[in-house]
C-alpha cells in the first residue's frame, strides 16, 4: 500500500534528521480520531527538536500546520497533531515505556521509503 503524501513527507523528514525506528501505523480501521501515527525515536532532546522542526518544515511546505503540539521543545516526547496524522517523536526510554506499537497492536505497520 502506498502511503499518503503527507504521511510519507513526515516520515521522510524525520529520517532526514537521522530519526531511528521510524514506523507508520495505519489506524483507519480502529481509530476515530486520526488515520495514521508516525513514530520515531531520537537519541537526545536536541535531536528530538531537530526531528520535530524538520517534520514541521516539510509539512509547512505542503501548507499543513499542526492543530496541536505537545512536549516541545524540552520533553522526551514531542507530539505533532495534523489532520489525519499524529507524529510521535520519543527518546528510546519513553518509547519503550509507552509502547504505542503494542497499544495499537491491531494497526497495520506500513513501510517507510526513504
Amino acid at each position: 500500500m502506498k502511503l499518503p503524501s503527507a504521511v510519507q513527507k513526515a516520515a521522510s523528514a524525520a529520517l532526514d534528521k537521522k530519526a531511528e525506528d521510524v514506523v507508520v501505523l495505519d489506524l483507519r480501521k480502529g481509530s476515530a480520531f486520526t488515520d495514521y501515527f508516525v513514530l520515531a525515536s531520537g537519541s537526545s532532546q536536541r535531536q528530538l527538536v531537530a526531528i520535530a522542526d524538520s517534520v514541521q518544515d516539510a509539512m509547512r511546505a505542503e501548507d499543513l500546520r499542526p492543530k496541536h503540539v505537545e512536549g516541545y521543545p524540552r520533553q522526551e516526547w514531542i507530539l505533532l497533531d495534523y489532520p489525519g496524522l499524529v507524529v510521535h517523536i520519543f527518546t528510546p526510554r519513553l518509547r519503550v515505556f509507552y509502547d504505542l506499537e503494542r497499544l495499537w497492536g491491531g494497526a497495520a505497520r506500513l513501510e517507510v521509503k526513504e
